[in-house]
């Protein structure tokens, strides 16, 4: 994969961060090294999905950038044994996605859509998977995103969700940020990559509390709610209806 560089010269000023050709060209590399425990996640996802669907189940991937939940269930799930529709608003994220699927020879189980997340209609589904995409959501449009997901999800259903977050006490928020800049040091980031990325993604990406999520899923119904994976501000949830 190539290597992130997209920061490591000084831009004034720096632009808004989108998913554009530059970013998803060395998306891949870009997410291991800042997404504590990534690999992790997309491991255990695609185990819960294979562990839970019936053959021939509807699946669905809301903002799925270059496909890397697919193609786990497609290393781990027969051909035919699923169907997915994996969305994202990117093109160039869904040229990658697409060309690695073709490769995998696994076109006719993973159809990429390219469309906003928020206009999706969504068939009965037996999970929906969101990672690290509703951070990139106006607020307000979150909770009615999230309750057509769970209006689409059959009973028992679940939906496998990752986001950045923020504690709401200062001192913790801060200890738990600093423990994220010391990761992205650990993987090569420099302080001027770390300092532009964070002004990049400053009113893009807006994080929230733990306690936000809860409520909000909460709200839209789910039964079970469970954490299984938190690295300081970085956490994952299964939600079953």
């Amino acid at each position: 994969m190539d290597r992130d560089t997209i920061y490591r010269s000084p831009q004034t000023p720096v632009p808004p961060f989108e998913f554009n050709r530059e970013v998803a060209d060395v998306f891949d590399d870009m997410i291991h090294r800042s997404v504590p425990m990534y690999a992790e996640i997309i491991r255990r996802q695609a185990q819960l999905i294979e562990g839970s669907c019936r053959p021939g189940s509807r699946l669905y991937d809301l903002g799925c950038s270059t496909g890397n939940l697919a193609l786990a269930l497609c290393e781990r799930m027969p051909p035919g044994s699923f169907q997915m529709t994996a969305v994202d608003s990117s093109v160039p994220m869904l040229d990658i996605f697409q060309k690695r699927l073709e490769a995998a020879g696994r076109s006719d189980d993973v159809t990429p859509v390219c469309r906003d997340v928020r206009r999706v209609d969504m068939l009965p589904a037996s999970a929906v998977v969101v990672n690290f995409t509703l951070q990139f959501i106006p607020p307000p449009d979150r909770d009615a995103l999230l309750q057509r997901i769970y209006h689409a999800l059959e009973p028992g259903g679940r939906l496998l969700f990752s986001e950045k977050i923020i504690h709401p006490n200062p001192g913790l928020s801060e200890l738990q940020v600093g423990y994220y800049y010391r990761f992205k040091r650990e993987n090569g980031y420099s302080e001027m990559e770390i300092s532009q990325k964070r002004e990049a993604l400053e009113n893009v990406l807006v994080p929230e509390t733990l306690d936000a999520h809860h409520d909000r899923l909460h709200r839209c119904g789910f039964s079970g709610i469970d954490v299984w994976l938190k690295w300081f501000n970085f956490c994952s949830w299964i939600c079953i209806k």
